[in-house]
Order: C-alpha cells, then structure tokens, then sequence
C-alpha cells in the first residue's frame, strides 16, 4: 500500500489545520503505514527540571501517528485519538529534539493502530513508546 499524501503535502494540511502548532513539527520521511517527525523542543516544552514534559511527548507521539494515517488515507481532519497509551522510559537530553518514528500496525476503514517510538537527539535508546488508536470518519 503506497501514501496517497507525500511529505509536501502532508506539510501543507498541517499548516492549514494546525496552524497553532505546525511549527513544533518537523516531518522528516515518509513510508508505506509510517512517518518520521522531529519536535523543535523549545522552552515551552519543558517542565521544572529542564527535561521535556510528558504532555509534549505524548504531541508528538499523537501528531506522528495522526499524519502516518493521513499519509495513506487522505486529508481527514476528523480522524481523532480514541485511546493512547505512553510508556516513559527515561528522561530526554536537555535542549535536545525529539524524533518520533510512527507506523501504523492496523489501518481499517474505522479504526487504525499504531506505535510510537520516540527518542531524544544525540541519545541512545527510546525516551517514550506509545501505543494510539484512533477513528477514521466514515466516508
């Protein structure tokens, strides 16, 4: 199954839904059921301590899921998160990007799987995995 929506494109849709938070995110590759996304991590990423705080971690998880699915179904913008489960594994370096490498394990006509992987520029080893359902809007 090849993406019916390339980087370009996929960019252009986040500008325009999302203008709010388009600029936090970076996609970087494109693949058959899975993308790659970097997060600009900014001060307003981070919690007390200086590392990145749990709810941007799980943006970026929520955000590389969401366009790995638009990726191969088309601009839906009502495709939302039914259910998300996030692992936090060890603590991102500081002022560093994260990468999240999302696929997509299930993509049904209602409801699509995936996992996310997310890892800390310049670290070894994953800082977060989750794990999101989401519905797809009927046509």
């Amino acid at each position: 199954m090849k993406p019916v929506m390339d980087k370009p494109a996929l960019e252009a849709f986040l500008a325009r839904e999302f203008p709010q938070v388009c600029e936090d995110f970076v996609i970087e590759d494109v693949a058959p059921m899975a993308v790659r996304v970097r997060m600009r991590v900014a001060e307003r990423h981070l919690r007390p301590g200086g590392t990145v705080s749990g709810p941007s971690m799980f943006a970026l998880a929520d955000v590389g899921i969401y366009l790995a699915i638009l990726a191969m179904i088309g601009p839906k913008a009502l495709a939302v998160t039914t259910n998300c489960s996030i692992d936090f594994m060890r603590k991102p370096a500081a002022g560093r990007d994260l990468v999240c490498e999302a696929r997509l394990l299930k993509l049904g006509r209602v409801l699509a799987v995936g996992d996310a992987l997310i890892l800390s520029e310049g670290m070894e080893g994953a800082v977060a995995r989750a794990g999101l359902t989401y519905s797809i809007p009927p046509a």
